[in-house]
């Protein structure tokens, strides 16, 4: 017989730490009232001017090296946060709050334009139903 402890006796020490997924594009030390993305500046070696002036009449700036120390091994030869074609930009939090808004109400208008094209389709003979709601069980409760 081997001299074991059975494995449901045996404890780990809990180190503390979590696992979270890697990341390959760092993240800024966040100012308040803004807002940080990535924007696409060149795909394959060729400038994406389109999406770039596009964000720009959004509210997104780029960010400068110089404001966030922090990432002073990306983009050294431009002067901004690049990484791979992307560049780090911030834009003030009530402007993505609106468009945020603005984008969720549009979302909610296509969904009750459907429902009620879909309900004007209703036949009480064979009834449609339109419940938008969802639940999750486990087990065989």
């Amino acid at each position: 017989m081997s001299n074991r402890t059975p494995r449901d006796l045996e404890t780990r020490q809990n180190s503390g730490k979590r696992w979270t997924p890697p990341s390959l594009l760092p993240d800024p030390i966040k100012e308040d009232g803004y807002g940080y993305r990535w924007i696409r500046y060149s795909t394959m070696n060729q400038p994406d001017d389109r999406n770039v002036s596009s964000k720009r009449t959004q509210g997104w700036e780029p960010i400068r090296l110089e404001d966030h120390p922090e990432l002073q091994t990306y983009g050294k030869n431009s002067g901004n946060v690049e990484i791979g074609g992307l560049v780090l930009c911030k834009n003030s939090q009530e402007m993505i709050d609106q468009r945020n808004s603005y984008y969720r109400k549009m979302a909610e208008d296509q969904a009750q334009a459907v429902d009620a094209t879909l309900m004007r389709e209703n036949d009480p003979r064979m009834p449609l139903f339109s419940d938008r709601k969802s639940t999750t069980s486990r087990g065989r409760g």
